[in-house]
Parts: C-alpha cells; sequence; structure tokens
C-alpha cells in the first residue's frame, strides 16, 4: 500500500534509491516551461536552496508529449550544467494520465494486479499491455475492495526516460503533478476533503484531495495566457502590456478599471462555471460503494496566475465557499522563523516542484 495517496506512483516500475539524496530537486515539466526547486537540510531544518525556471522551445513538448527528443535533451543538459542536476523528481503530464476508481470482488481474488489488468481497458482507451499503471487502497469490506487506479499510456514514460537517460540526469520517480501539488498545500496529516485550483499559464488543472488522495483530476485549456489574448486583442495592445494590465488591475471592480473588469471576467467565469461544475457533482454523487462524498472543505489556489488580483474574492462569493490562496511552505519551513528567498506570491508559482523536492523529506 501506497504511503499518502500516490506518493509512491509508478516506483514498483522506478523506485527510489534506498539512500537519500541530498540536495532534493524536483522538476516540473509543462509544454512552455521547466521548474524547478532544490530543498536541502540544514541544522534548523528543511531550507530552500535554488529555484528557477527555464523556457521550452514551442514545439517539443505537446499536451504532455515530447514531440523533439533531440532539442528536449539539449534544455535538460543544459540545466543539468547550468545547475548541477544529478537526480530529480519529475512531474507527470496530467493530460496523459487516466485516473479512476475500481471496486473488486474479494471472491476468488488472487492477485489485485492481475485483477487491474483484466479490467483497465473497460475504463481507459488503451491496452493493458500498452500501460503502466499503480494502485492504492481506499477501503474495503467482507465483499470488496476499493481502489484508486492511476495509468499512463507506455511510451509516455519511455520517451521521459530516454531524454533523461541522454542528458545524464537520473529520474528518482515520476509522479503526478496533482499529488506533488497537494503535498506541497495541504497540511501533512489533514484527512479533509479540499479542491485545489492550479491556475497556470497556458492551462488549470482541478484537483480534489480527500483524506490524503488524489481522487479526481480535470485540465482546463483557460490560463493566464488566455486573459493576456484577450486584453491585447480587446485593447489593441501587445500581449505584455495585457500582462502588466491583467497584474496592475485584476478583478477590481472600479469606475477605473470597468472595461477591463468585463472583458477578464469572460474568461474568468468560464474557469468557475468549470470549477462549479465539479465541486456540485462531487458534492451530490455517491461513489464506487454507494456512500455520499465527504464535503470539500474550501478551494485552495495556487499557480503563477492565481495571483490575479481578486480571483479569490470573486470564487468565493459567486460560489459561496471559502477560497484561500496556498500556503506552499505549509509542510517546508516555519515562515515565522525563517523567510524563503522567495516571495509568498511567487512561490504559488512553483507548488508542483516543491511538492516533489519534498517528497524525499516524507520518505526518509
Amino acid at each position: 500500500m501506497f504511503k499518502n495517496s500516490f506518493d509512491k506512483l509508478f516506483l514498483r516500475f522506478f523506485p527510489v534509491p534506498k539512500f537519500f539524496v541530498a540536495p532534493s530537486f524536483g522538476l516540473d515539466i509543462s509544454d512552455e516551461s521547466l521548474k524547478f526547486t532544490e530543498l536541502t537540510i540544514s541544522k534548523n531544518g528543511i531550507k530552500l536552496g535554488r529555484y528557477g525556471e527555464r523556457k521550452i522551445p514551442l514545439g517539443i513538448i505537446e499536451s504532455g508529449k515530447i514531440k523533439d527528443p533531440k532539442r528536449m535533451v539539449e534544455v535538460l543538459s543544459a540545466l543539468r550544467k547550468e545547475e548541477g542536476l544529478r537526480s530529480v523528481r519529475v512531474s507527470l503530464p496530467e493530460e496523459q494520465v487516466y485516473l479512476f476508481r475500481l471496486s473488486l470482488d474479494k471472491a476468488g481474488l488472487d492477485n489485485v494486479r492481475e485483477a487491474i489488468e483484466l479490467s483497465l481497458e473497460e475504463h481507459i482507451p488503451i491496452s493493458a499491455e500498452d500501460a503502466i499503471f499503480d494502485y492504492e487502497f481506499l477501503s474495503e469490506d467482507e465483499q470488496k475492495i476499493e481502489l484508486q487506479i492511476a495509468a499512463i499510456p507506455k511510451n509516455i514514460i519511455e520517451n521521459y526516460l530516454l531524454v533523461f537517460r541522454d542528458s545524464a540526469i537520473t529520474v528518482q520517480s515520476f509522479e503526478l503533478e496533482a499529488q506533488a501539488i497537494s503535498r506541497a498545500v495541504v497540511k501533512k496529516g489533514d484527512m479533509n476533503t479540499y479542491m485545489i485550483v492550479d491556475f497556470g499559464q497556458t492551462r488549470t488543472g482541478i484537483f480534489i484531495v480527500s483524506k490524503g488522495v488524489v481522487t479526481f483530476t480535470s485540465t482546463l485549456d483557460v490560463g493566464g495566457v488566455t486573459l493576456n489574448n484577450m486584453i491585447a486583442k480587446n485593447f489593441k495592445i501587445s500581449p505584455e502590456e495585457a500582462k502588466q494590465m491583467k497584474q496592475q488591475y485584476g478583478l477590481q471592480r472600479n469606475i477605473a478599471n470597468k472595461e477591463i473588469f468585463a472583458v477578464l471576467l469572460n474568461s474568468v467565469s468560464v474557469l468557475r462555471d468549470e470549477i462549479v461544475k465539479h465541486f456540485l457533482y462531487w458534492n451530490t454523487h455517491k461513489d464506487e460503494a454507494g456512500n455520499n462524498n465527504p464535503p470539500i472543505k474550501k478551494i485552495i489556489l495556487c499557480g503563477g496566475d492565481a495571483n490575479l488580483i481578486g480571483l479569490a474574492d470573486y470564487l468565493s462569493v459567486s460560489m459561496k465557499s471559502p477560497v484561500e490562496m496556498a500556503n506552499v511552505w505549509i509542510n517546508i519551513v516555519n515562515t515565522e522563523e525563517y523567510t524563503p528567498k522567495i516571495s509568498f506570491r511567487q512561490a504559488l508559482y512553483f507548488a508542483t516542484a516543491l511538492g516533489l523536492a519534498l517528497g524525499d523529506f516524507e520518505e526518509k
């Protein structure tokens, strides 16, 4: 059984070395960039070391798939030389991961993995032989066991492994982006249910975490760039000017910026509607065993564009539910005693990378 949801996702295939590697690096890969963070141990506890971002040229990765391995190796090799990366924890592209629950009858059940394999094609559009999967026990009674399954096409993992191998960087583990984020923003040991909204540059991830388990993920093609483009088009300005305008005014409803408020609201309302849809579905539907899902306690915002002025208040008021900005340091440092060399708002951008790096310390 996994320790804390998908902390060991795919580690049966790519196990973490028995020795503890320090420093610990988390590497968050998207279509547009690499974001990395380093966590180190000092006499006073965990500290933030190096961190940063490298842009990935267009066309190298598309929807999480590596389209140009040679150029990806060049990007990773440059990062290794510049930052001294040798061993990293890597996030898996959410777009390529299938996540679902499965109920198995105990009667006649000899091998859980074999039973999952036989059921796999009923839930995902790829064959069992073309998939890598892992699972976690959620609950059980005398008749059934409830499992959470994560599966990904085998060729996706193989392609990532090849580019890292050719870059001379060791992959300690592959992990769901959603699980890495939840490790960073949900207090360790907290078994409540939360919806996490990762509002990024080009897409938004919506995750539900309950009892330490990522039970649902969804990706929406709306991000900060979407807002920039709408502002640029409406005011006939450059994308960079539009970005600055977005950051300056955000969703403040006043006379000075009522026009930009209306433009932003068109895109943000799409995001809100998706959040509402998943929020209501979770709260009104039952799980595989016929039980009511535990209520969502609050919505947690992270990601670079979660900093949009007024976003948290807008979502909270329109959904009548608590919404707050994530604290990515909650399981890393006491910010009253140690001030990380990165601002609270900027740190939201590195939630995935921080959660990945933190995994080493949980396993120690």
